[in-house]
This record gives structure tokens, sequence and C-alpha cells, in this order.
């Protein structure tokens, strides 16, 4: 049962690599990309919960606002990783992903209010670098580099304080309502902005991929991720999921080709911020394990 687990973790992180593929191959632009993908991932996850699970989609006013803020970080995300990839390509998308170890290494004493991290100041240091590197050598792709880095932010934020969440509500429900809530957000902005119009300018071809992208590239692992948590400890999942850029960059390569080819020193500082990334996760589980050693 641990190797077929350990292949659904795999697939499912080459899933969420393959999303970005599938952002270049859709026409229509950000904006209406991530209002349908969370608009089909909702429906998805909420005929799954509610008729296959038969679970309550009961929640707190509270939790619904907290969930309402947590959505609109996701969609924003989203429309900026997305945004990233029409203006640049899909491996400077990927690559500003990494940046989100960064962000966390900040973002996460201030509001946690815990103390800074030393090797977390070491890798922020090298992720800047790199960062730096790669603007001076893909100055060409500045404007999506920039909207990487807000992606990569957004991401951080999200996820910083979507750990508070998952004791308050069932994994499922928390997933829902902020893909929902995420559309929701959207749907009201669209409205008063006017734009809500531009929404019915899309082909059915990318309607079909939009639909495809919001089912089985991002209900369907987000799911199953949590399904793999009975297996893996939360540091396994995370480290794995850091191969993401890996697979995307990789399956953009062999996809797009000379669109996607980039310098070697792109390359290089890519892999050693994922290197990076690895080695931190690496240092902090030692760390835990001493810890965890040391209270016994």
């Amino acid at each position: 049962m641990q190797k077929s687990a350990v292949f659904r973790l795999h697939f499912i992180v080459f899933l969420w690599g393959f999303t970005a593929i599938l952002g270049k191959l859709i026409h229509s632009g950000a904006p209406i990309l991530v209002f349908y993908r969370m608009f089909f991932a909702a429906v998805f996850l909420y005929i799954f919960i509610r008729f296959v699970k038969r679970k309550s989609l009961k929640i707190s006013k509270k939790i619904f606002v907290e969930l309402a803020v947590l959505g609109t970080f996701m969609a924003l995300h989203w429309f900026c990783f997305f945004h990233a990839i029409k203006i640049s390509n899909v491996s400077v998308a990927l690559s500003c992903l990494s940046l989100s170890t960064l962000f966390a290494a900040i973002l996460e004493p201030i509001i946690f209010k815990r103390k800074i991290d030393v090797s977390e100041i070491v890798m922020g240091i090298v992720m800047v670098a790199c960062i730096s590197t790669i603007f001076k050598m893909e100055f060409q792709y500045r404007e999506g580099i920039f909207y990487g880095i807000l992606c990569s932010l957004f991401a951080t934020l999200f996820s910083v304080f979507n750990g508070k969440m998952f004791r308050k509500t069932s994994a499922e429900t928390i997933i829902f309502y902020e893909i929902f809530c995420g559309w929701l957000v959207l749907l009201v902005f669209y409205t008063f902005s006017g734009q809500i119009f531009s929404l019915n300018e899309i082909s059915y071809r990318d309607l079909a991929l939009i639909f495809l992208l919001a089912a089985v590239f991002t209900a369907y692992p987000m799911l199953e991720s949590v399904s793999l948590m009975k297996y893996f400890s939360p540091f396994t999942v995370i480290l794995t999921v850091n191969l993401e850029p890996v697979y995307g960059i990789i399956l953009a390569f062999f996809i797009f080709g000379e669109s996607e080819k980039m310098s070697l020193v792109f390359y290089f500082a890519a892999l050693v911020m994922i290197l990076s990334i690895v080695v931190n996760g690496i240092i902090k589980s030692k760390k835990q394990q001493k810890l965890n050693k040391n209270l016994e």
C-alpha cells in the first residue's frame, strides 16, 4: 500500500505541474481562465462531497468569512500565475513559485510570533540571489517575473493562514468553500466593474480545457492530497510538492520547444532554488525529530 501511496503522491504533483502547460494551451486570458476554473472546480467538489461522500457542508458565518478571505488569496494567486505564463512563459512562472518558501520564512515568524530560523535566513539570501540573477539574465521577461513573485506571495499568504483552518472543520469542506468563495469574489468584482459580459468571450475549446483543468488537475489532486495525509507526514507531502516546478519546466520544454528555451544560467539558478528548498526541508525535519526525542 505504501508503494501505491508514493505513486499517487507523485502523480498528483505531476498533475499540478501540468496545470501550467494547460494554462498556456488555453487561449483565454487569466481573468476568464481563473473564473471558470474556480466555478467548475467548486461544482465538482460540491457534487463529490454532498452526493458521493454524503457529507454536510454547514459551517458558521465566522468560518465562512475566514474562508472567503483565503479564497480571495487563492484567486489572486491563480490569476498572477496564469497571467505570468501568458506574458512570459511556463518556466519563468514556475521558477518564481520557489519564492514561496522565502516569503514563508518571513511571514510565519511574524504571524505565529515565533523565532526566526537561521537556516531560513540563509535560504532567503540564496533565493534572492537566484531570482536577481534570473531577472538580470532574462530581463525580457521582467513583467512575467513580477507577476510570478506576486503569485508566490499570495500562495504563501494562503498557505500560512490556511494552516489555522484545518482544525476548524473537515479538509474537504475547507477546500470547497475556499474555491467557491474565490469564485464568488470574482463574480462580484466582475459584476461591479462591468466586466461580467466579457466572460462570455470564450471558445468551446477553451471551456473544455478549463473543465479538464478544474476537474482532473484541480479538484481531484486537492482531494487526493487530503486522503494521502494518512500515509505521509505533512513534511513529506510538502517536500514532494516542491517537485512541481521541476515537472512543469521539463514538460514545457518538450511540449513547447523554443518558446520555453531559457539560458543555462536560468536553469542553474532554478535548480539552486529548488535544491535549497529540499535541503531546508531536510534540516527542519531533523530538528523536529531531535526535538521530539528530547521530549520523550
